[in-house]
């Protein structure tokens, strides 16, 4: 358990699909049902706008991920251009993102298994978290492997449904909901049929649906020739936002009429089903499945590298930065499962509100995160501009770019404080924060 040094095992197609599992996830495929019922067609422009503001914090990310080869991830620069208080505090609740997330996605496999079984919701959670679990600590290369193929199913049937859609569009298909055409869009009351307020209302699922992008950035320090790779990631970025969230559900929305959509179940089962292939549910059933398992994956890889991290910056305790003979932060691996186990087997106990309780308390930190990403941007600009201008990477419209990012992350969190069903979270997120810099003053004067 000596070894100090995490291996750079991801090669170039590890990272270029962990980029995309990053963004695409099961918000896209379930939640996407609840947006489109709030915001309707606009739902398109919505997914544009966040999409747009992650790309240019993906950009950000980079150019400070490459500005020094010794950081590991953002909590790095964080403490270097923000201040230790921030390092800590980011690591932390970046640990505490995807521990949520990770609880809700692992009890989602136990509730899509047992779609075809009729077992208890917790054997295949727990069974799954035990599988990836062993995988994980095996070697960083199977993480890479197995987000390969995860984030290749969802690809494979993204694209099946645009190049299925296209085909009923230009044929001019007839559905039980009537013909397949674009007038679809805006037939129905128009572009926005719920006004502003549906459309505004809708952000804050879409900004969930988005949460993992930056996934990219922890996994730098693991990632082989990260100077070639991570900015090849970043730059696709735009592309798949518009192929896999705006082409996706351009089609959903020629195909049906935007208040046929169900807030409860996945569009995809219901365009798949209309489209005449009967076993619809059972295949989009296995694809969220997947989704889920990936965003279990992806939560085990980076809340175990977070708490490395901090154990690397005695932020932690020093055991969670030691290293198995595979070069794995096993220790952190493990009690990161175990954390996320104990919530799987408590969360069947929780009421249907708490989950959205658990996804907005995410969605929150994660702006949080990428707040602070943006922020040590604009700070690394001012302090070295030598080092920016020698950059291979360097991001656009700073700074610029980097405040009208942050004022419309403001303004997405006063939609959540008008939002009822938000609030709650929003105003209980804070508690989290206080907390952390309490133990953080506590820690500091021993």
């Amino acid at each position: 358990m000596e070894q100090h040094q995490l291996k750079r095992d991801l090669k170039n197609r590890h990272v270029q699909l962990i980029a995309i599992g990053g963004t695409i996830g099961t918000g896209l495929f379930l939640g996407s049902g609840k947006a489109i019922a709030l915001a309707g067609p606009s739902i398109i422009l919505a997914y544009l706008i966040v999409g747009t503001a992650l790309f240019f914090v993906m950009r950000a990310l980079g150019e400070l991920l490459l500005s020094n080869a010794g950081y590991t991830s953002f909590t790095d620069f964080a403490s270097e251009y923000i201040g230790p208080w921030a390092g800590y505090v980011t690591g932390w609740t970046y640990w505490f993102c995807w521990v949520m997330t990770a609880m809700a996605d692992i009890i989602a496999v136990g509730v899509y298994v047992q779609y075809w079984f009729d077992i208890p919701q917790w054997v295949p959670a727990i069974g799954c978290l035990v599988l990836l679990l062993f995988l994980n600590l095996l070697t960083v290369k199977l993480f890479g492997e197995l987000e390969f193929w995860f984030a290749l199913i969802k690809v494979i049937t993204i694209v099946a449904l645009i190049v299925i859609g296209l085909i009923m569009l230009f044929t001019g298909f007839q559905t039980s909901s009537g013909t397949v055409a674009v007038e679809n869009l805006w037939a129905h009351g128009g572009m926005f049929p719920n006004g502003l307020y549906g459309f505004l209302m809708a952000f804050q699922m879409v900004v969930f649906a988005f949460v993992g992008v930056e996934l990219v950035g922890v996994s730098a320090a693991e990632t082989n020739d990260p100077r070639k790779n991570i900015p090849s990631a970043i730059n696709k970025i735009p592309f798949r936002i518009l192929l896999f969230y705006v082409g996706a559900l351009f089609v959903i929305l020629c195909i049906n009429p935007w208040y046929e959509m169900s807030a409860a179940s996945s569009p995809f089962v219901q365009v798949f089903t209309l489209a005449g292939i009967p076993i619809a549910a059972g295949i989009i059933n296995f694809v969220v499945l997947t989704s889920a398992a990936s965003a279990g994956n992806s939560g085990l890889f980076s809340t175990s590298r977070m708490l490395y991290n901090l154990g690397n910056n005695k932020q932690a305790s020093p055991s969670f930065a030691k290293l198995n003979k595979n070069s794995v932060p096993s220790n952190a691996l493990v009690v990161s499962a175990i954390v996320v186990s104990a919530g799987a087997l408590l969360s069947k106990l929780m009421p249907e509100s708490a989950f959205s309780v658990v996804t907005t308390i995410s969605a929150i930190c994660f702006i949080w995160v990428w707040s602070i990403i943006l922020i040590s941007h604009i700070i690394y600009k001012r302090k070295n501009r030598a080092l920016h201008e020698a950059s291979i990477f360097k991001a656009p419209f700073t700074p610029f770019v980097n405040y009208l990012v942050l004022a419309f992350f403001a303004f997405l969190l006063v939609i959540m404080f008008i939002s009822e069903e938000t609030r709650t979270a929003l105003l209980l997120t804070p508690i989290w924060f206080i907390i952390l810099m309490i133990i953080y003053k506590v820690k500091r004067k021993k």
